[in-house]
């Protein structure tokens, strides 16, 4: 929200610098996000003086240039050559000095300089209204009051303002501040807790008067619930033009740009005062009749940008007898709002129920000034007031009359809040004892009046605009934010607790994966768990009926939770290969969610994602594409390192997959991993291969409780490694190698290794070659050569019976 430090000082005579007045803004709540300089005309007229052109005549040598001598107030006249077809003798005009910094209409700087011009000397420019940014006329050289004194600098003749404002980050709960006056409002506050007394100089609305009863429009409220209060009041024989220097100069401070003097007023009012105001061009209303209510389901509104709307029956609307001329607080319509042609207006101010504001706003993709002040809630109390302001302003401006009475509709007055504040809360959440006086001149100073006082506390009444303080410890916190948090006393002891906490903690568990995983070189991402219906799509692995839907998304991509981590993570795999790092190695921490009829899952988890080589390329290794096998070994380290050791694995039939396994421990899932299908990629423009791992972190949280990891002392005596080429079937496994291999030695072998397999023209039709290594280890004694052989015979036959295998 940006604050003009000029505006503010209209509602307090502040003799502060900008940066002091931030800083008891921040400290206040309001904080100041930077303070930005702002000049009504670029660069300040800096340098730009009057001149009066002496001589006037032809240049020697081109025929659209003159040859000027010009006073500007110095000892000797000043020779300038000027092209513009208006320049003569007599006149007074604006000339740019040498070193002056002057800026194209895109904002380029660029300086006056001393120079020749086709062989004469040139020391100055004499301007025109664009090159000086008072105008828009190409038509030549500006030509200034020939009363002027020669040397008198511009910028104390045009109204030239230099501002300074602030950017403040206003959190969502402070909507009493979305104006100057409620900026203002806290700043004495402020001043008043450091006993500066300030009065808050509210805009005079007692010379308000009705000029005539001339044009009368009738308002029905249909729906008081979506609209407690409505004002509205016409304004004729207007004159619909340019807004004054002055007004356009506060509205393009804040960064609005001006538009005519009517759409103007209002929107000065708006961040005047926080209350939207909306004029409708009254000769656009049917029969000079408003009514505020609902439509059917599917009625068509165009708005003022052009977008043809289907309105629900939720959203409140103005209309007239005929037709929708506005969505109330939100956004106006295309065929009602003032034109060039307009003369006469009906003004609305009102109160729009909050929630049904923001609900239409979201529902249309619509944020406007109106809407974001109405959805956070504005002051009630203030609508006939602003409205008053507006018109009165309007009047003005435009030279209209006011032509009717107020129409205010007000069924069901708000009540303020009441809140009991007791001393000891207060001094219990403060951690401080502040005296009682003190904090009823706080509570003075927000408005907070005191209706009756006792021994244990304060009973209070809440003004209706500060819709975020309904709690006593809203009231404390109003209290402190005054006081000061600054202010606040440190003890000398400090109090802590113990707390114990299990070794099995999730977080703790998720710190030792992840730093294993970091040290393997893998990244970790953080996705957003909103993503795209569009993904259930991809596999049959998904269904759309278990999509949790967002009530009010953000936009169509991001309006379902997500049903796995995958595609949040292909997102960002192709978002890295597009920038050329083909190298990728993620893991990632998170939840998915299912819709099961009426309830509602969600389940932890934890990807891993690769693609591309294991290593980055470098003359110490070989490039090694990164495999299925690279991936489980990943996998099983990992489950290795929480101790879970004894892993069955079993074919996937998930549709997301081309190739992959599921490893189980103690009969539940605890892991799916493989080679994701091309056409998924494909969908993400990924032209690698990629593996992805789905970790289920709750089987494992729970897998690890019931698992002790075992320690052993290093082995005293040496292992012993045999190898076997076997020559074996097509169709037989490696898992059959290994369990017969535990099966036949149970004791003595420690590990199995399939290290290469071959298959060749050099082979018999349907038959492949294995290479199998065999640990052996015997922790009381050295083996024996007599012991290692026995061991191996008795595997070669076992492989001989069951699987037919043969020695190469």
């Amino acid at each position: 929200m940006k604050i003009s430090y000029n505006w503010l000082k209209q509602f307090l005579k502040i003799d502060w610098d900008a940066n002091k007045t931030a800083e008891l803004l921040t400290d206040l709540g309001l904080e100041v996000e930077g303070i930005t300089p702002y000049e009504s005309v670029k660069g300040g007229l800096k340098g730009i003086v009057v001149g009066k052109v002496l001589t006037c005549t032809q240049h020697p040598n081109a025929d659209k240039l003159k040859l000027t001598t010009v006073d500007i107030g110095l000892p000797a006249p000043l020779q300038i050559v000027c092209g513009a077809p208006n320049i003569a003798a007599g006149q007074n005009v604006p000339v740019a000095t040498i070193g002056t910094t002057l800026y194209t209409a895109e904002g380029e700087a660029w300086t006056i300089k001393k120079g020749k011009i086709r062989g004469e000397e040139s020391f100055g420019m004499i301007c025109s209204e664009v090159e000086l940014g008072l105008g828009e006329s190409h038509d030549g050289i500006m030509v200034l009051d020939e009363k002027l004194k020669p040397g008198t600098p511009c910028a104390e003749i045009f109204e030239v303002e230099n501002d300074e404002v602030f950017e403040i980050g206003l959190t969502p709960n402070r909507a009493d501040a979305m104006s100057h006056f409620g900026v203002a409002r806290d700043l004495k506050a402020g001043f008043k807790q450091k006993d500066i007394h300030k009065e808050l100089i509210t805009p005079p609305v007692s010379h308000f008067n009705i000029t005539n009863r001339s044009l009368k429009v009738d308002v029905e409220v249909k729906n008081n619930t979506l609209a407690p209060r409505y004002s509205g009041i016409t304004i004729s024989n207007m004159v619909v033009q340019p807004s004054p220097t002055w007004l356009k100069n506060r509205l393009l401070s804040i960064g609005i740009t001006p538009k005519n003097n009517v759409v103007d007023a209002t929107n000065y009012v708006l961040h005047e005062l926080g209350q939207p105001l909306h004029a409708f061009d009254a000769a656009k209303i049917k029969d000079n009749k408003i009514i505020v209510q609902t439509l059917p389901k599917g009625t068509k509104f165009t708005t003022l940008d052009g977008v043809e709307r289907t309105l629900s029956e939720e959203d409140l609307m103005i209309c007239d007898s005929e037709k929708p001329l506005c969505i109330a607080g939100v956004f106006g319509g295309e065929n009602s709002g003032v034109t060039e042609f307009t003369q006469s207006i009906f003004l609305e101010s009102a109160y729009f129920n909050p929630v049904s504001v923001r609900k239409t706003a979201k529902r249309h993709g619509l944020n406007t000034d109106a809407s974001f002040r109405f959805e956070r809630g504005i002051d009630i109390d203030n609508v006939e007031y602003s409205l008053k302001r507006a018109a009165l302003l309007i009047h003005e401006i435009t030279g209209g009359d006011i032509t009717s009475d107020i129409v205010d509709i007000y069924p069901k007055k708000k009540d303020d809040y009441h809140v009991f504040l007791t001393f000891d809360k207060i001094n219990k959440l403060i951690g401080q004892d502040i005296p009682k006086d003190t904090i009823k001149s706080i509570l003075a100073s927000l408005d907070i009046k005191v209706k009756n006082i006792t021994e244990s506390g304060l009973g209070l009444s809440i003004p209706f605009y500060r819709v975020d303080v309904q709690r006593e410890v809203d009231v404390i916190e109003e209290i402190l934010r005054v006081f000061g948090y600054n202010n606040v006393e440190f003890k000398e002891k400090l109090n802590a607790s113990i707390a114990t906490t299990s070794k099995f903690e999730d977080y703790k568990i998720q710190n030792i994966i992840g730093n294993l995983l970091a040290a393997q070189g893998f990244n970790e991402i953080l996705c957003n768990s909103l993503t795209s219906p569009a993904y259930t799509e991809l596999s049959e692995d998904f269904k759309s009926e278990q999509n949790v839907v967002m009530l009010n998304p953000l936009s169509t991509d991001l309006s379902v939770m997500r049903q796995s981590m995958l595609f949040s993570g292909l997102e960002a795999i192709a978002y890295n290969s597009n920038r050329k790092k083909p190298n990728l190695k993620f893991f990632e921490f998170g939840k998915t969610y299912h819709q099961y009829d009426s309830k509602r899952i969600e389940n932890k988890h934890l990807s891993l994602l690769i693609t591309g080589n294991r290593l980055e390329d470098s003359w110490t290794n070989t490039p090694k594409k990164s495999d299925f096998f690279y991936l489980k070994a990943i996998t099983e380290n990992a489950l290795s390192r929480l101790g879970l050791n004894h892993l069955k694995s079993q074919p996937l039939t998930l549709d997301i997959y081309s190739e992959g396994i599921s490893l189980k421990y103690a009969k539940k899932e605890i892991v799916s991993l493989g080679v994701i299908k091309k056409s998924i990629l494909k969908e993400f423009d990924i032209k690698q291969e990629v593996l992805y791992a789905d970790f289920n972190w709750d089987n494992i949280l729970e897998a690890i409780l019931n698992t002790e990891i075992v320690f052993k002392e290093i082995p005293k005596y040496p292992e012993v490694k045999r190898d076997f080429a076997l020559l074996i079937d097509e169709n037989v496994s490696f898992k059959q190698i290994y369990d017969i291999a535990l099966e036949t030695e149970k004791k003595l072998l420690t590990n199995i290794n399939l290290f290469d397999v071959y298959t060749g023209s050099n082979l018999p039709q349907g038959k492949k070659s294995y290479a199998v290594s065999y640990t052996l280890l015997d922790e009381k004694g050295t083996l024996t050569d007599k012991q290692i052989d026995k061991i191996m015979n008795k595997l070669q036959q076992r492989y001989a019976t069951d699987l037919g295998a043969e020695l190469r």
